[in-house]
């Protein structure tokens, strides 16, 4: 077990006060994983200083240059993958192949935004009098806070930093207390990369002494924060204060719309993966199914067939196909609400049960849990589990599907199964979500826009060009010739 520190200023240096923690292994709780600082506001500070001081000329550093830089830390996520992908799940669970993927993926989002970087940024209007020309920039915006999940620990970070640097903008990163190593691995990246120091910067700690003094330090000009809906609800208030810029990633509880669709074990298993991967903990989980009385009976049955197929265990183990749960937190907020849908009268089809007798001791493992006839005002059916847990609810037609889908404060993705094209669109067009899935899973690109509305997201969308609406800022100049 290695003791790590914060990265400051292209330094690794011990927090004030030299205090740590210590995170353990989920799959085996009594494994410890390594310490890491109890960082507070000094140490913000000193962060915040750190990119305020180089913000000027990372910004005046041209595009090309750093995008090369970009493309080179990309290669190097790319090089690593297994050795990340072993952290990932040391730290949060997750199955070894998905947490390798994760890491793939990270490489992509860098290697496009490393593109962007390249990109023009501005646009020339006609002017309505003579001898002028009328034209806009896009200029950085300044230093930006980074405050990312621990259900994502490489996608999450790569999705603000890599922007960020692309257009300019210097950095200070609070990962999740849950999964600091991951993050420290991506700042040992970057400045292997070559990445000038104090242009990305890392404090490790609790959200509410890091977090906190980060949405409050006037110097930080965006913050881009992705987590729960309570706290970054919080987050907006704080940075409303000072009129900072937000870009929140929030929860969601999102639907999948089966409608008439003749292929129903295509549309289980696609269910099933995007409803357990990550063992249920992603924004974009499929975590209700509603689906048209005639043929939910059909589709029940398929669902359980591919639910069966997954394998619980210890992600490092070969042929894991789900983890652990992160944390004994979420354990436990996954039985409450296992608790509350046996007590309603919903149909437990499969699950809902502890995989072992001492998760504190053995590992946070909860079998994957199928609910059938669920009510539309379950909390299963409208509250965010963040857990192996798929409710369905029932309906009678596609006015009421819809219905349903929008009867939930959360509105991030969708998926919609149906082979009528009319109903496909007329599904896309009403469902109040930032993504619509058509015949497939939650399944998102590099290079498209990311994003919820409602209670799941504010701000710029986060991936592909929308981006620059977040971490640049606009300015319009007219000359006179």
């Amino acid at each position: 077990m290695q003791r790590h520190h914060n990265f400051i200023n292209g330094s690794w240096v011990p927090p004030h006060g030299d205090e740590h923690y210590t995170t353990h292994n989920p799959a085996h709780p009594d494994q410890a994983v390594g310490e890491f600082p109890r960082s507070g506001a000094a140490d913000v500070a000193a962060a915040v200083t750190a990119a305020e001081n180089v913000r000027t000329a990372w910004a005046d550093t041209p595009g090309p240059q750093r995008g090369a830089l970009l493309l080179r830390f990309a290669q190097l996520l790319e090089e690593s993958k297994n050795e990340f992908g072993r952290i990932i799940t040391l730290e949060m669970g997750k199955a070894l192949a998905e947490a390798v993927g994760e890491v793939g993926r990270a490489a992509v989002e860098a290697r496009f935004m490393a593109g962007e970087a390249s990109q023009p940024l501005g646009e020339t209007y006609p002017s309505e009098r003579a001898g002028f020309t009328c034209q806009t920039v896009r200029e950085p915006l300044g230093v930006v806070a980074s405050i990312t999940p621990w259900n994502f620990p490489v996608v999450s970070p790569v999705r603000k930093i890599a922007p960020a640097l692309a257009y300019g903008n210097t950095v200070v990163c609070k990962p999740a207390s849950q999964t600091p190593w991951c993050a420290v691995f991506i700042a040992q990246l970057l400045e292997k990369a070559g990445l000038p120091k104090g242009v990305v910067n890392l404090v490790i700690g609790p959200g509410a002494a890091v977090g906190d003094a980060l949405v409050n330090d006037a110097r930080v000009r965006g913050i881009s924060f992705t987590g729960s809906s309570e706290i970054g609800t919080r987050t907006y208030e704080g940075a409303a204060r000072r009129l900072a810029k937000v870009q929140l990633e929030l929860g969601g509880k999102n639907p999948a719309l089966v409608l008439d669709y003749e292929d129903l074990d295509n549309a289980a298993k696609e269910i099933v993966a995007a409803a357990f991967l990550c063992s249920g903990q992603r924004c974009t989980a499929l975590s209700r199914v509603i689906v048209l009385e005639a043929q939910a009976d059909a589709l029940v049955g398929r669902l359980l067939d591919h639910i069966r197929r997954i394998k619980v265990g210890d992600g490092l183990i070969e042929g894991t196909t789900m983890g652990p749960l992160a944390s004994l937190a979420q354990f436990r907020t996954v039985e409450r609400y296992v608790k509350q849908g046996r007590e309603s009268g919903a149909a437990l089809v499969t699950g809902g049960n502890a995989l072992v007798k001492e998760p504190e001791r053995e590992g946070f493992y909860f079998e994957p849990t199928l609910f059938d006839r669920v009510n539309r005002e379950s909390p299963l059916a409208r509250e965010e589990i963040f857990g192996p847990v798929l409710p369905v609810i029932r309906v009678r037609n596609v006015e009421e599907a819809i219905a349903v889908a929008n009867d939930t404060r959360y509105g991030l993705a969708a998926s919609v199964f149906s082979n009528e094209p009319r109903v496909m669109q007329e599904c896309a067009r009403r469902i109040e979500t930032g993504m619509i899935h058509l015949n497939h899973g939650t399944a998102s690109q590099a290079h498209v826009p990311f994003g919820g509305r409602k209670d799941s997201g504010q701000g710029a969308f986060s991936i592909g060009p929308t981006a620059r609406d977040f971490f640049t800022v606009v300015k319009a100049i007219y000359t006179k010739w």
